[in-house]
């Protein structure tokens, strides 16, 4: 959903609490004015249940507490401002929130935790939130809110006569190979690619690693797709695009692809290639077109993707991590596993625990430093971190040098119906294994 939609000026305040619950008030106080059917002492109660169980801040001075309840509405948003500052105890010591996105949501809004994500994920950028914080006044705050959190934020693409020639000479080659779908590599660009700036009447993939809301005037992109990469070099979220392409539907393993990107942040297309979905995937399906799990969601594979390719380009205060998540089939993964730690998701509510939850981002990082693996059900709950994977299968061959995380993800890929995924803690290479079967979603560090 646009989440501009749900950005209202009369919900925008500028707060004079020093204290969480305090800004709750007010903000609560400004919902209930245009919704009287609201009950704020029970809100504020489930707004701060939350807080004691799960920090609802986000870090750069952001937080975002939300509860959910039974209402005619899908979601109401409130957004304070505080120019002093407010105390968090999630927060470290020196800092204070500046803003806090208050967010209530009907018990049958179905995309409850992607709104959240989506919400999470625009504010991670610290020149944002900066200008948010300093606008003059309360409509300039909400103009930028609305530009903000409504499409692309672009800093306009070179559109120069190479640029111009090569997106042309790709659209020929896509229709001369009868390929399914263009898929344009945005990162070539500095800030992105301008909408109209690459009108087609082809389907056309927008690969990135910013996430982004489309408009309505971004329509000459059938599908975006968010993907980061580490590297510079040319194309290199081609695999992990693809993959999460086929994941969501948008192609299928017997279509091509046509690719056109360039080095990231070159500001110029250089590279043009035509990929054969089955050919660059026939190893992984092993004459079989189910890579996907039944039970196993399209969206948790590709969130469970991000958090390994940003525990291998982070790592942990500083230092390498390894590890392994194990995703679908959760009641045979259960017979061949064992806590090596007392689990540490263990009682709280699914949907707290839910890997689609952004909340959970940070608990995943810094439980990723505990030996064993994290074991996932299809729908995104998380079931054990810490956890001795006891499969015993042979059914497959790892190149040499790789260790015992890797034989754990290929063995237990084989002896269930499971994706297992792993980080390299030597290498930072993300890997995905199906079948018993490797396919590597990033490079090796350098």
């Amino acid at each position: 959903m646009r989440l501009d939609r749900i950005i209202a000026r009369s919900r925008i305040v500028d707060l004079h609490s020093l204290d969480l619950e305090g800004a709750l008030h007010e903000l609560l106080a400004v919902c209930v004015e245009k919704f009287s059917d609201l009950k704020p002492e029970m809100l504020l109660k489930g707004l701060l249940a939350r807080e004691s169980t799960m920090t609802t801040y986000l870090g750069l001075g952001v937080a975002l507490p939300h509860v959910r309840v039974k209402m005619r509405r899908r979601y109401i948003l409130a957004i304070g401002r505080s120019r002093a500052g407010i105390r968090h105890d999630g927060a470290l010591a020196d800092e204070r929130v500046r803003l806090i996105m208050m967010l209530i949501a009907g018990e049958n809004a179905r995309d409850y935790l992607q709104v959240l994500a989506s919400i999470a994920q625009q504010v991670k950028e610290a020149d944002l939130v900066d200008n948010l914080v300093n606008a003059p006044d309360l409509d300039t705050l909400h103009e930028r809110l609305v530009g903000d959190f409504g499409g692309i934020r672009p800093v306009q693409a070179q559109q120069n006569r190479v640029n111009r020639l090569m997106f042309r000479e790709a659209e020929r080659v896509a229709r001369g190979a009868d390929c399914r779908a263009l898929m344009v590599f945005g990162d070539t660009f500095i800030g992105g690619i301008e909408a109209g700036a690459l009108p087609s009447k082809l389907k056309t993939i927008l690969v990135t690693r910013n996430l982004i809301e489309p408009g309505e005037d971004q329509k000459e992109f059938s599908e975006t797709i968010q993907v980061r990469s580490f590297s510079s070099q040319r194309l290199a979220q081609l695999r992990s695009a693809i993959l999460v392409a086929l994941m969501r539907g948008v192609i299928a393993f017997k279509d091509r692809v046509c690719c056109i990107g360039g080095v990231t942040g070159s500001n110029q297309f250089d590279t043009l290639i035509v990929v054969d979905i089955d050919k660059e995937f026939q190893t992984l399906l092993t004459r079989q077109t189910d890579l996907l799990p039944a039970d196993v969601k399209p969206e948790v594979l590709e969130r469970v993707i991000a958090v390994a390719t940003e525990l291998a380009v982070e790592g942990r205060e500083g230092r390498p991590v390894g590890c392994l998540f194990v995703i679908g089939d959760n009641d045979r993964v259960a017979e061949l596993t064992k806590p090596l730690v007392l689990n540490p998701f263990y009682g709280y509510k699914e949907e707290d625990r839910n890997i689609l939850n952004p909340f959970m981002d940070e608990t995943v990082k810094e439980f990723s430093s505990i030996d064993g693996a994290f074991i996932i059900r299809g729908d995104g709950v998380v079931e054990s971190a810490g956890s001795l994977i006891q499969a015993t299968a042979n059914d497959y061959t790892l190149p040499s040098g790789l260790g015992s995380r890797h034989a754990a993800a290929a063995a237990v890929s084989v002896a269930t119906q499971s994706i297992a995924i792993v980080v390299s803690s030597s290498t930072g290479q993300v890997t995905l294994f199906r079948r018993g079967v490797m396919l590597p979603l990033t490079e090796k560090r350098r």
